[in-house]
């Protein structure tokens, strides 16, 4: 499954960290979103890889890369693996979790960074209030410590449709690809094992220090709560603004490739 010939890896203190690697240019990074993998990417890097080196990791726990068996920041491994690469200061491109790690790595390593672009996500400090995405994620963590693969399964794709429709409205192929990575990344891993994870402190508070360009890419049918925190990063950083990507909830590059492709391209174009 991944023995594509463009992955490579990087050998770290804790195991091996994965990424895919195309084109030549300016280099464009691609986080992808909690327990997906460099895949959800697929309709991008071959786009961007026409004018950009584009970087595809697999976060640590994640895919292909090596579980944590120690304590680790997911945006010091970003940093290991572009400095290892020799390359920077990059562009960032994050959905969800990859967004989270973005801001974390242009507040923690700014050397590395010349640009953000976020979808469904502020900072690696999410702060949820809606209804609807509180529920979810209930049922996502009662499932999760109950070791019910197939229950926190379809608590984590309620994502994929958002709180406007059903799963039934959304592209069969969408939905799929959501439920083999996820799939494959949730069975790495063991009810109960330890979260190595260590956060990053105080991110809203520094925001407001990020001097580089910020985009915020909305799903214009993902949940308010993601939403309102993208545009308090927009609102927190001086020159930062928001576009949205009609008919997509919280992974617009999946939902619409064609249209979220477009509008990053016109952002680096700027750059």
């Amino acid at each position: 499954m991944f023995a594509a010939p463009e992955l490579h890896h990087f050998p770290t203190d804790d195991g091996n960290l994965v990424h895919r690697a195309a084109g030549a240019g300016p280099p464009l990074v691609l986080l992808h979103g909690g327990f997906l993998d460099h895949r959800m990417w697929d309709d991008q890097v071959p786009a961007f890889a026409a004018t950009h080196r584009v970087i595809a990791p697999d976060t640590r726990g994640h895919g292909a890369s090596a579980n944590a068996t120690r304590p680790f920041r997911q945006t010091d491994d970003l940093a290991a693996l572009l400095r290892h690469l020799d390359t920077g200061p990059a562009v960032l491109v994050g959905v969800s979790m990859g967004a989270g790690i973005a801001v974390d790595t242009a507040l923690e390593h700014p050397d590395l960074v010349r640009a953000l672009v976020v979808t469904g996500a502020g900072t690696s400090e999410p702060d949820f209030r809606d209804p609807w995405t509180t529920a979810v994620l209930a049922d996502w963590g009662r499932a999760l410590a109950a070791g019910d693969v197939e229950g926190w399964l379809a608590a984590f794709l309620r994502f994929v449709p958002g709180p406007h429709r059903r799963m039934a409205d959304v592209d069969p192929e969408v939905v799929r690809r959501q439920r083999e990575m996820a799939l494959a990344t949730i069975t790495k891993h063991t009810a109960g094992e330890p979260d190595h994870r260590v956060p990053v402190r105080d991110t809203w508070a520094r925001v407001a220090k990020i001097d580089v360009p910020v985009l915020a890419v909305h799903g214009g049918l993902d949940s308010d709560d993601h939403i309102r925190m993208a545009d308090r990063l927009v609102r927190s950083v001086p020159g930062a603004r928001a576009v949205t990507v009609d008919g997509a909830a919280h992974y617009p590059p999946m939902e619409r490739p064609d249209v979220y492709n477009a509008l990053v391209s016109e952002f680096l174009r700027t750059l």
